[in-house]
């Protein structure tokens, strides 16, 4: 079994030269002292659009995969439509991965459920692997509605299936779920292990409820995590990975974090 720790840079580094020392520092502690981290925890980054090309062509020959942090859901290659990039486009731009539904997102941009089912749709057709994000807000934690909120979300995927039920048997290998709650990301607030844990379990048994192929699911954990809380979540093994934002912009906190996976799979 292997973990994934994918680093969700958002719209940072502001600049080119920001981002090659992003880079030089980490493939120089993967290269160099972090052999662990490659053997058994898959290690992914997710640049904004603008820089994915370039941050894509340095990975190239590497053990870090490249991911989109979103696609359009619109077109899955060519159109009419001023701003967005396509599934096409970034895999062209040499993205195998794509972020889809992230509660920026959600919120943001108003993403829909139809919205995302299209993106999901899209992604798959260009061959991209989809990390796709879920979780509640604060006020559904609050109400104790969590489990309801992820059955809502989930079910874009048990509408993909029921359109393409050929995806079934590879699916598990194409898709990661990312358990992501809303009140957690940024703010330093962070639930328990053993309520991630359990959320997990449900997500787990939910898409197993799907089709039985999907008993493999890949699920992380995100939410302010670091390198303070990153062997808790890493000890559990409902707990698959993390996908991680602020602190993956510095390369010694990322591979801290991939390094917790790589111990807890011993």
């Amino acid at each position: 079994m292997q973990a994934w720790v994918i680093g969700n840079w958002k719209q940072n580094p502001a600049t080119n030269h920001d981002v090659n020392a992003l880079l030089d520092n980490l493939l120089t502690a993967v290269n160099t002292e972090e052999q662990v981290v490659k053997n058994s925890c898959r290690l992914m980054v997710a640049p904004s659009c603008i820089h994915l090309a370039a941050v894509s062509a340095r990975l190239k020959d590497t053990s870090v995969l490249c991911a989109a942090q979103d696609i359009s859901a619109h077109s899955a290659n060519t159109g009419a439509y001023t701003g967005d990039c396509s599934a096409q486009q970034v895999a062209d731009a040499g993205a195998t991965w794509t972020i889809l539904g992230h509660s920026e997102r959600r919120q943001y941009h108003q993403e829909t459920h139809e919205c995302l089912l299209q993106k999901l749709t899209h992604a798959l057709t260009q061959n991209l692997g989809v990390v796709f994000c879920i979780g509640e807000t604060q006020a559904q934690y609050d109400d104790k509605q969590t489990l309801a909120v992820i059955d809502t979300q989930l079910s874009v995927v048990k509408d993909l299936l029921a359109q393409q039920p050929e995806l079934a048997a590879s699916l598990s290998e194409r898709l990661i779920i990312a358990y992501e709650p809303v009140w957690a990301i940024g703010t330093g607030k962070v639930p328990t292990v053993a309520e991630v844990s359990t959320t997990h379990q449900h997500i787990k048994q939910t898409v197993t409820g799907f089709a039985e192929s999907l008993e493999a699911m890949t699920v992380l954990y995100g939410g302010s995590v670091n390198v303070d809380n990153a062997d808790s979540f890493a000890a559990d093994p409902m707990i698959d990975g993390a996908l991680v934002g602020g602190a993956s912009l510095k390369a010694d906190s990322f591979l801290m974090i991939a390094n917790a996976f790589s111990r807890a799979l011993g």
